[in-house]
């Protein structure tokens, strides 16, 4: 299951912004970036259903992975488990978040991976 759209943050304009913006958190193997949201960024759609939740991306350079499937698993599961983590939680109102993973990620399990996740959100303020 991936993150609904409402959750997602897409654009060029949104990742510009959380690139020279944010706050930055980093470990060895990800890097976090959160920013307050700008909603004028974003383009209007319909199927907002939640316009406060803490909005999220994934990035994945092809330097982790150079197969495309390797690299889209690995997204759907950091949705999946970035929305468990951040949908109902009322500390992370009106934030974006960016997640990329570093080159070092790609000899580690994906539970460690999640570990360390959980690790940089709680870094960053987003878990209690």
């Amino acid at each position: 299951m991936v993150l609904p759209r409402s959750m997602r943050l897409q654009g060029h304009k949104c990742f510009d912004y959380l690139h020279r913006s944010a706050s930055r958190y980093q470990s060895s193997s990800m890097v976090l970036k959160v920013a307050k949201a700008r909603k004028n960024l974003l383009k209007p759609s319909p199927l907002l259903h939640n316009e406060n939740c803490c909005r999220c991306a994934v990035a994945i350079s092809s330097k982790v992975s150079k197969k495309a499937v390797i690299r889209n698993r690995l997204r759907r599961q950091i949705h999946t488990h970035l929305r468990s983590r951040l949908e109902k939680n009322t500390l992370n109102y009106n934030k974006w978040a960016l997640l990329s993973l570093k080159p070092a990620s790609l000899g580690l399990k994906t539970f460690s991976l999640l570990q360390e996740c959980d690790h940089l959100l709680t870094k960053a303020g987003l878990l209690a």
